[in-house]
């Protein structure tokens, strides 16, 4: 199995994460920078973890305090083999952390660093769908739609083959549409992740999440979508393969 968006660097021990992944079947993940700084941590894990990949972006969180090295260094860093996406990326009107121009100004720039890298791009939109769609109406190639919620979102992303990620929020008893909308994403565009340490799944809620708790989203997938966990543990596995570019 595997968690296709953690951020490792907020667990107390990661490598222990990482261990107790492997005890519950979890045998790939792909850790997230939203910084510079939480890039090159993530970059440096995977680096000494040969079961772990690194996503590298800038958060739109961060789109009002960051330097003009920030992206360039970003871009340096998406060269290497253990990066596998740039992310995560995108708009968050909901927490409004950064102006909203500053956070269209870096998601573009991110685009375009994606477009020339020939990475896959990981999106964070939180009330912003209209806008995210705008900016990704241009873009040709790879797009995830990370911790998926916005169920107004989904007819677009699948008229556009976009790969739509479902985290532990799936499995929660009032999460009705979410379910709901899991059952119309297309077999070969459907992810799982566990957004570690967010969003616990219900069998563990109010826990801090972490990747081994992926295999609890991925049993309510498969009960949701009324089919064997271990067959949609192996769609899954092709889907991140196909989407990371993963051997």
């Amino acid at each position: 199995m595997i968690d296709t968006h953690a951020h490792l660097d907020a667990l107390d021990d990661p490598a222990a994460g990482v261990a107790r992944a492997h005890e519950a079947g979890v045998n790939r993940i792909l850790t997230v920078g939203t910084n510079v700084e939480m890039c090159r941590w993530a970059l440096s894990f995977a680096e000494q973890h040969d079961e772990v990949y690194a996503i590298l972006g800038i958060h739109p969180h961060a789109a009002g305090e960051i330097d003009d090295g920030a992206v360039p260094e970003v871009r340096a860093m998406l060269d290497h083999p253990r990066a596998v996406a740039v992310g995560e990326i995108g708009l968050d009107y909901y927490r409004d952390y950064a102006p909203r121009d500053a956070q269209r100004g870096l998601f573009d720039k991110l685009l375009a660093v994606a477009d020339e890298t020939g990475k896959p791009i990981v999106i964070h939109t939180r009330a912003a769908d209209a806008d995210t769609l705008a900016a990704l109406a241009g873009f040709a190639g790879t797009v995830v739609l990370h911790c998926f919620s916005s169920v107004a979102l989904l007819p677009e992303a699948l008229e556009r083959d976009y790969y739509v990620s479902f985290a532990g929020n799936v499995t929660f008893p009032k999460a009705t549409d979410l379910r709901i909308a899991a059952t119309r994403v297309p077999s070969d565009r459907l992810l799982a992740e566990t957004d570690t340490p967010y969003l616990a799944p219900q069998p563990v809620r109010g826990r801090t999440n972490e990747p081994a708790y992926v295999v609890h989203t991925l049993a309510g997938l498969a009960d949701t979508r009324g089919v064997e966990p271990a067959e949609l543990e192996r769609q899954i596995e092709a889907n991140a393969a196909a989407a990371f570019g993963l051997s």
